[in-house]
């Protein structure tokens, strides 16, 4: 066919030269579809992460680990999750946080599901530990990609009016997926034993990972694909051109109070949520050992999740109505730190398994605040950069992980005391509370 100048013809000859479209917000009908898929995939990558502190003490009476040891083996999952936060939200930011999430999936799922067989390569238990310390390294290794990733979609792809409440509402799935890693699994591992809820889990997950890869993300790739241009005068591809990528401006970010104060506010909201979705389960155990565990492991996640919900519905109402956002994320935060912290206390003084589980559900209940509060604060003060920025914020909030979780076991290695552990806690919330009411804010700074 002849061929005149001047004249573009649309050329797709393969799937690789679809491209999508950038800078669009989703339709309401995609924020709903992809809502739900990353809503479910928050709630299968938290049942791989609370598997372990669900079957740990199982685990421990099995292979004879004393405290010091539980809590090592709970706290490693933190020391990987630490390292790729950053390296998440810059992938995410560069390439797209749809392109990370399917591949990480893959391997925190199978790691998850082949735990049991690692913790019987060897009869020595210490070298059984390392093994699944290892395993616990890379799951969080690969987890830590998670976040960053859905945190740099939702930084473009809604927007700020509808922000608050989309976001809680998928950071909702990870309350779910420990309720339902508590209620079932509870089960599972009464009937079959701590293996069965690991298989259970890692299938769960993988399952989560071939439907979101499939039926969400390459549907929505398809739709918004367009093809590149033949230019007949010069006979070369022009591709699409994509707005051009930003560096972060990390010296400028530095320097500024507001971004410190995210960082340690973070570093404190999640040293009490780890300590409680490590070592709950143990609690309760040792000090109501009567007490069902589908029952102790469901109560608290259940509320929580309705929490987190709730929370994003009151944050996008308040900015409707006209409240500043640097308010409604202080207001936020300040029922999450300030209602943990008392809810902690008032759990070292008391001795009856009702009230035990009454204060634990409000200590994590309002731990679902922090979702509309300092979790999408990145999103706030540097939108283009949301998951870069968040993705250093939660590497800060990932340290408590093994620092607050290894501490809390060797406290009670050590004092045998779970009033310590809860009132070191509650300090620890009171002072990030502080720093960020200071110098915290909703505008954005880059």
């Amino acid at each position: 066919m002849a061929i005149k100048d001047d004249v573009y013809i649309p050329l797709v000859t393969k799937r690789s030269d679809l491209k999508p479209v950038e800078g669009k917000h989703w339709t309401r009908a995609e924020r709903k579809q992809w809502a739900a898929g990353l809503f479910t995939g928050c709630a299968v990558l938290y049942a791989c992460r609370t598997v372990t502190p669900l079957c740990v003490a199982a685990m421990a009476k099995e292979m004879g680990w004393d405290k010091t040891q539980s809590g090592s083996v709970l706290s490693s999952f933190f020391w990987g999750y630490t390292m790729t936060q950053f390296l998440g939200g810059y992938l995410a930011d560069r390439i797209g946080g749809d392109v990370i999430l399917p591949i990480v999936a893959v391997f925190w799922s199978m790691i998850t599901f082949w735990t049991p067989q690692l913790a019987h390569l060897s009869t020595d238990k210490y070298l059984t530990i390392q093994f699944i310390v290892l395993s616990r390294v890379f799951l969080g290794m690969f987890q830590g990609f998670h976040y960053p990733s859905f945190s740099s979609i939702i930084s473009r792809k809604v927007s700020e009016q509808e922000r608050s409440f989309t976001y809680s509402f998928i950071c909702s799935g990870s309350h779910l997926g420990t309720l339902l890693c508590g209620s079932v699994g509870s089960i599972l591992l009464e009937t079959f034993g701590w293996q069965s809820v690991f298989y259970f889990v890692g299938l769960c997950s993988i399952v989560w990972m071939l439907c979101m890869r499939y039926l969400v993300i390459e549907r929505h790739r398809r739709k918004y694909a367009q093809p590149p241009s033949v230019s007949v005068s010069d006979n070369t591809i022009l591709a699409e051109k994509f707005p051009e990528k930003k560096a972060v401006p990390w010296l400028m970010l530095f320097v500024k109070p507001a971004f410190w104060s995210l960082l340690v506010g973070h570093f404190c909201e999640n040293n009490a949520f780890y300590i409680l979705l490590s070592w709950l389960p143990t609690y309760f155990h040792e000090n109501f050992p009567d007490a069902k565990g589908w029952v102790f492991n469901v109560v608290p996640w259940v509320v929580t999740m309705f929490s987190s919900v709730f929370s994003g519905w009151l944050a996008d109402h308040m900015l409707s109505k006209g409240w500043s956002v640097t308010f409604v994320r202080k207001f936020m935060e300040s029922i999450a730190l300030c209602g943990t912290a008392s809810a902690l206390v008032f759990l070292s003084y008391t001795s009856t398994y009702g009230s035990a589980l009454v204060l634990m559900a409000i200590a994590v209940m309002c731990c679902g605040f922090h979702n509309s509060g300092i979790l999408v604060n990145p999103q706030d003060i540097a939108p283009t950069h949301a998951g870069s920025v968040f993705g250093i914020m939660n590497m800060a909030g990932a340290v408590p992980g093994f620092v607050g979780v290894y501490m809390a076991g060797h406290i009670l290695e050590a004092t045998k005391s779970w009033s310590a552990v809860f009132n070191q806690t509650a300090g620890v919330c009171m002072f990030g509370w502080l720093v960020y009411m200071i110098f915290g804010t909703g505008k954005q700074i880059v």
